[in-house]
């Protein structure tokens, strides 16, 4: 088995912001490979957010984002289990940028189940109809997959991060969920554009 140094428990520190018997646990795990080592604690951060994910988050903050030209902007509520991590710079980060990414995204809701049931069914009913050229076996499936597609690009959570294009914004707030140790949510959001009135229309669906 490898030597665990001290040098490679303190670079190991600084790259996870793990506590020191927890880093060389991990790099004992992965007999001294820091790369292997990294990808057990996003494992094991990512498992132990999932656990956290039903526990009560009734701290938090709301924030806001104005778009520069003052004719676009954003409240957004973010939850999570105490006021210590509300106050935390990544926290506090994480709830401006989600302010910006719903300015720039236009959600519809925050989760899939929060949409209307009309809207679902009229977006279903559109994509039924683009699909009446195809084999009618397959159609429902088609559709199905339009609609999860839809969900993809007007949920919140679904949508990929205005920020890092790699990740949806439930895996943002998974990775920080992660790294807080605490269930980190978005509760609500309100968007506002200059000339618009409540309840505006919902994307449409492309053809």
């Amino acid at each position: 088995m490898a030597e665990i140094t001290a040098q490679s428990v303190n670079e190991f520190r600084k790259a996870t912001g793990l506590g020191l018997m927890e880093c060389k646990a991990l790099l004992k795990e992965a007999d001294g490979d820091l790369k292997k080592a990294m990808t057990l604690a996003q494992e094991k951060g990512k498992a132990n957010a999932a656990k956290r994910a039903g526990r009560a988050a009734r701290a938090g903050r709301v924030e806001v984002y104005i778009h520069h030209d003052g004719k676009s902007g954003a409240l957004v509520e973010v939850n999570c289990e105490t006021d210590f991590v509300a106050r935390n710079d990544e926290f506090r980060q994480l709830a401006k940028d989600l302010a910006l990414h719903v300015v720039a995204a236009n959600p519809v809701a925050v989760r899939r189940e929060e949409v209307a049931p009309d809207v679902v069914e009229e977006q279903r009913r559109i994509f039924m109809k683009q699909a009446e050229d195809k084999p009618e076996n397959i159609r429902a499936k088609i559709a199905e997959g339009k609609l999860n597609s839809w969900f993809a690009e007007s949920v919140l959570l679904d949508q990929v991060f205005v920020k890092d294009s790699t990740k949806t914004v439930r895996e943002i707030l998974t990775d920080v969920n992660a790294r807080v140790g605490e269930n980190v949510s978005v509760a609500r959001f309100a968007r506002f554009i200059v000339g618009e009135t409540a309840g505006a229309d919902v994307p449409e669906a492309e053809g």
